[in-house]
């Protein structure tokens, strides 16, 4: 077996080799997107590099493995005229076919990935989460799907900061868009939920803080009719009764809060056991905007507490009981376990190309791979099962 990467891989050799027989029957349907016959073969090939057990799954490593030169290869994933967007397109659709239920769950969060020097695109020293600190990175957005039939990443946008945004020669350097400009993540995040709602059923639109703290986000989602439930940070201040005009932080609320406001919720099954939450739901008046001090309208408040953890949410759920509120909150976690999967067994975060081009290309590749893994596994427990 080859080297593991940071995050610990799942699957065994002899089970890599087993699910890459089926492999052809999945890939196929999605090659006349690649165009050229000779395109056909290196996507299934790099495909199937994201799955094997090499010391590291980049270009050349791949095409080593095939017997091929990488050149051809580095090609077609770094400038290859293939466009991508087609790509992602049919596995949203076959993710809401064969995970999609009407209780389902879209789910926003980011993650970064670690790189040297500053000619990769969008990269520069910011927050990288995976390593909980301030690193140089490149910083992408994605949206999760989970159901009671299973879990996977769906989309994706590169981050592009301002000091790229702004800079004529980074991105030509990078061969950027011209019609790519400055984005905020929020906005990159809804920008991918308004193409995928449509065609992945949900009932809930779930994130971290990064997503409940901008009321623009919100505002928009009520607006399109989406049902949020977003994580707020401790801090962030609610009245209670409007007409007293009193702000105080969402923590101290829950302070306040007696005892019989709290449910016991089981939110979902851990590796361990069953995860039980303390949870507790109530009307609260929000700002109006960034750094005004006047109501803007009501929302839900949801706190949910587990040993010396609590977690804010707000949301523009009524009439929702709080165990379903809870459960909905906890799903955060299946877009974790979906990034863990995809950069353990499937190599998300093993490339080196520097292009915009390239690095779409690898991650859409990435989730085509992810998508098979998620697949074969649900096909493994439902065997399992009978």
């Amino acid at each position: 077996m080859g080297k593991k990467t940071t995050v610990e891989r799942e699957m065994s050799d002899e089970r890599v080799a087993a699910l890459l027989d089926d492999l052809d029957d999945f890939i196929e349907p999605y090659l006349p997107l690649f165009g050229r016959r000779e395109n056909h073969g290196h996507a299934r090939m790099y495909v199937e590099g994201r799955l094997q057990r090499l010391e590291r799954r980049t270009l050349e490593p791949i095409a080593n493995e095939h017997g091929v030169h990488r050149r051809r290869l580095q090609y077609f994933v770094g400038a290859g005229l293939w466009d991508d967007e087609p790509v992602r397109n049919q596995v949203c659709e076959q993710v809401a076919r064969e995970l999609g239920t009407r209780d389902g769950v879209l789910i926003f969060d980011a993650s970064g990935f670690p790189k040297k020097g500053d000619k990769s695109v969008g990269v520069q020293r910011q927050w990288c989460g995976r390593l909980g600190k301030e690193e140089n990175c490149q910083v992408a957005e994605f949206v999760g799907y989970a159901s009671a039939k299973g879990h996977t990443l769906v989309d994706y946008r590169l981050y592009l900061p301002k000091s790229w945004a702004t800079d004529p020669q980074r991105r030509a350097e990078a061969h950027v868009p011209q019609a790519v400009t400055f984005k905020k993540g929020w906005e990159l995040s809804y920008e991918m939920l308004t193409e995928c709602s449509a065609v992945l059923p949900h009932k809930w639109v779930v994130g971290d803080d990064a997503y409940g703290h901008p009321i623009e986000l919100r505002e928009r989602l009520a607006s399109d009719g989406e049902r949020y439930l977003l994580e707020v940070m401790s801090k962030t201040q609610v009245q209670l009764d409007p007409r007293h005009q009193r702000w105080q932080s969402v923590a101290s609320v829950a302070d306040s809060l007696p005892a019989k406001s709290w449910t016991r919720v089981r939110t979902r099954d851990g590796e361990k056991g069953p995860i039980e939450v303390r949870a507790a739901k109530l009307r609260v008046a929000t700002r109006a905007g960034s750094g005004k001090r006047t109501a803007g309208r009501r929302e839900t408040l949801l706190i949910t507490q587990r040993g010396s953890e609590r977690w804010f949410y707000l949301s523009n759920a009524r009439g929702v009981s709080v165990a379903k509120m809870a459960k909905a909150a906890a799903c955060r976690h299946y877009v974790e376990q979906s990034l863990q999967l995809a950069k353990g067994d499937v190599g998300l975060d093993e490339y080196e190309v520097r292009s915009w081009v390239g690095w779409h290309h690898h991650m859409t590749l990435s989730l085509l791979a992810l998508l098979f893994l998620v697949q074969e596994r649900t096909r493994e427990k439902k065997r399992r099962q009978r």
